[in-house]
């Protein structure tokens, strides 16, 4: 385990909190061009911490060097610190291969499995959870990226020294096999610079004489022992923003100042320069709370950070504002959003790529993503969701589930009989087979045969293309479901490949459906590449943490309800919060003392801590929602819901921080109209309400008379009236003509549904 402190020699530029993007942008385009000017382009190194919002950076880099270089395009070198670690290792062993996600799964499962050491009892009975392959992944993977090892380690939890033993042994298994796995990274090319293994840190060195490292609130110990050592002789400023850390105070507490001093950095705070931004976004006091916790009527001293009243501030008059969206379902948290993009297009005539859809989660992107298209919105996030919900992946899998079928009895196909196509398979075949027969028409066991060959992927390459599976994804699907679907095929040729060319299953089809399988079951949704902004465009649709470094001109900040920000059980579901708190090699903060709390965390009083290890995370939280928040440039919404889809009674709170914005002086939260009888936007909306109204005005007369009321027959009739008119004069399609007829006569009882 790498432990010894960093020594940086260089300038720690910081904001003083989380700016608007394009303001950061521009802090770090200054930065940029003042090295720039002294050692030329090509000689400055950017590196940003994390990849996501990498493309805006470079464009924001490229933009301020083309304005001062009168229009002469030169690209910048912007990469992230990951990337540029991995392309170091693999210089020093070009034969060295990256483990893939799905070739980790295969192989640590074998290693588990093997395990010679007993298994804790509380494992064995967490393994029957959903979740549990997932939280044990992700657990192994932080332990990885911090190199932890458990030699290192005294006297651990029984079950962190099991899953730690069972991690050296995949680490050793790996290494015997000419892999690195993606998290390892860091920690290998750490111990490659400091060793300036065959000279390769002062060759790499030599290519650059200054390094500009962006995101630096994030910069782990490793990645800051990493910036040591490869800018020993060379320039180094490194950029952040105080009250922005997330990831990196999820491992370890302090303030960004505190660990750039302690690591020898000279620190600077700057006001970041919005003289040019034009109008200042309404909702920016609000970012600013969620971030400090500092109240709007008061400023700051960059310097001692003392507080001060503003002069002539007054509470009555509302200095930070954004929109509060709130309905009784998260469908109708979801359509709700839809309608207010699809006025806003109306009333300002912003194209969709100008909206972000931000979820407190990856995994609930695809739900989200399909119910705004669904209400006529596009989208454009691109990702790979899990395998288990992907068409054409299901299809491939189908066809290895059969041809293993085939290759273990070779008289298989002979007993299908034409009038039993199943024969006597077995249940998972009998699926198989009716998945094959509902997608391709001409499905038949000699399909099956002319595409089986010697090699499992060459044999789902012919099905490829004897089926036509790429161009029936094209004709069915829409653009973004087909590219996604497009990803599953290749990583399902890549795991094929993978089975031939390793000794850890057979290179055949029953190796194939093993790892496949295995693969499927444990995969995650949009753990994968995530892009936001392809050239098609569309509504973004993304994790909040993923904003940090985007900017639109309207955010959609969803489920914003207690049991989300900051929710109840922080760090992992993998083992209770009691026993979190014990755990002290469990990768992450999990007992900070109440003064780490407030030194992370400032101003917060320590007399208001109260329990720490909640306050901490769930102050993480709270700035995930500022640095998502501050993407928004010109409208934020903040969006929450009542109860979830198993029952009526009302079970969710809106979160703490939106109850706490509503009780500051100076913050407002104005509500948008989310009912039913709202402002309709959108074609699909439209024939949405058009459908439920003939139903809805005939229950309502129906109640005046059943409570004895009396209701108003002229108003329905003219409602009736202009509905008719709408379906006769305009240019209607018949099916929508028939569907509003169905409804009428559901209304009025003459339809009943069977069954």
């Amino acid at each position: 385990m790498i432990s010894s402190p960093p020594t940086l020699e260089g300038t720690c530029v910081l904001l003083p909190a989380p700016a608007q993007s394009t303001d950061v942008f521009a802090a770090i385009a200054a930065e940029y061009a003042d090295l720039v000017d002294e050692y030329g382009p090509r000689n400055v190194l950017v590196l940003k911490r994390h990849p996501a919002g990498l493309e805006s950076v470079s464009a924001a880099l490229a933009d301020a060097d083309r304005e001062r270089t009168d229009g002469v395009a030169r690209s910048p070198r912007v990469e992230s610190l990951p990337e540029h670690a991995s392309k170091f290792v693999e210089e020093y062993d070009p034969t060295l291969s990256r483990l893939e996600y799905e070739e980790r799964i295969e192989l640590i499962s074998l290693v588990i499995d093997g395990a010679s050491r007993t298994v804790p009892a509380y494992l064995r009975g967490a393994a029957d959870h959903e979740s549990f392959a997932r939280d044990v992944g992700q657990l192994l993977l932080e332990a990885t990226r911090q190199g932890i090892r458990l030699e290192d380690l005294e006297d651990p939890h029984d079950c962190l020294a099991f899953l730690y033993a069972m991690n050296d042994r995949f680490h050793a298994e790996i290494d015997d096999r000419g892999y690195v796995e993606r998290a390892d990274v860091i920690p290998q090319a750490v111990a490659l610079l400091e060793a300036d293994a065959d000279g390769l840190r002062s060759r790499t060195a030599a290519s650059f004489d200054a390094v500009l490292a962006v995101e630096f609130e994030e910069y782990r110990g490793l990645d800051r022992r990493y910036l040591a050592a490869l800018t020993d002789d060379a320039e180094l400023v490194c950029f952040g923003e105080r009250h922005a850390s997330v990831e990196r105070t999820r491992i370890e507490p302090g303030g960004v100042a505190a660990t750039a001093s302690a690591a020898g950095l000279d620190v600077e705070v700057r006001e970041s320069d919005a003289t040019d931004r034009g109008e200042t976004p309404p909702h920016r006091p609000i970012t600013a709370f969620l971030a400090t916790g500092r109240s709007p009527d008061r400023a700051t001293d960059a310097e001692d950070e003392t507080e001060r009243p503003v002069e002539n501030a007054r509470a009555a008059d509302p200095i930070g504002r954004a929109r509060r969206i709130h309905t009784g379902t998260a469908r109708e948290q979801v359509r709700a959003v839809a309608t207010e993009i699809q006025s806003l297009r109306d009333r300002r005539g912003w194209s969709f790529d100008e909206f972000a859809v931000a979820v407190p989660r990856i995994e609930r992107v695809p739900q989200t993503r399909r119910r705004l298209r669904e209400t006529g919105v596009p989208t454009a996030t691109i990702g790979t969701p899990s395998l288990a919900e992907d068409p054409a992946v299901n299809e491939l899998y189908a066809v290895v589930t059969i041809q293993r079928e085939r290759e273990r009895d070779g008289n298989w196909s002979a007993r299908i009989e034409p009038a039993n196509p199943a024969g006597d398979a077995s249940e998972p075949v009998e699926r198989a087979m009716d998945r094959l027969r509902t997608r391709v028409p001409a499905f038949s066991s000699a399909l099956l045969e002319k595409t089986d060959g010697a090699s499992v992927r060459r044999s789902l390459e012919r099905w490829i293309s004897n089926t036509d599976l790429k161009g029936r994804i094209a004709r069915e699907e829409d653009w973004v479901d087909a590219r996604e679907q497009y990803e599953g095929v290749r990583r399902v040729l890549e795991i094929a490949q993978f089975v031939e060319e390793t000794d850890l299953v057979g290179p055949d089809w029953q190796g194939l459906h093993r790892m496949l399988r295995r693969t499927i079951q444990y995969d995650a949704p949009y753990v994968h590449a995530v892009e936001t902004t392809p050239p098609t465009g569309g509504v973004a649709v993304c994790a909040v943490d993923d904003l940090k470094y985007d900017s639109r001109n309207a955010v959609f900040l969803l489920d914003l309800i207690d049991e989300t920000y900051p929710g109840e059980q922080f760090l992992t579901q993998l083992f209770p919060t009691a026993w979190l708190r014990e755990m002290t090699a469990y990768p992450a903060v999990t007992d900070p003392t109440v003064d780490e709390v407030t030194e992370t965390f400032e101003p917060i009083d320590a007399a208001a801590v109260g329990d720490p290890f909640e306050a901490y995370h769930a102050q993480r939280s709270r700035r995930r929602l500022a640095l998502g928040s501050r993407a928004a440039e010109r409208v934020l919404y903040c969006c929450s819901y009542e109860r979830g889809a198993g029952g009526l009674r009302r079970t969710y709170d809106q979160s703490r921080y939106l109850k706490l914005i509503e009780s500051v002086p100076g913050l407002e939260l104005e509500d948008v109209d989310a009912h039913a009888d709202a402002a309709i936007h959108g074609e699909t909306n439209a024939l949405e309400a058009l459908l439920d109204q003939p139903r809805g005005e005939l229950e309502r007369v129906l109640r005046e008379a059943s409570t004895g009321g009396a209701a108003d027959l002229g108003e329905t009739e003219g409602l009736f009236e202009e509905i008719a008119v709408v379906l006769e004069d305009g240019d209607v399609d018949e099916e929508l003509v028939e569907a509003v007829r169905s409804q009428f006569e559901f209304a009025a009882g003459e339809v009943v549904r069977d069954g």
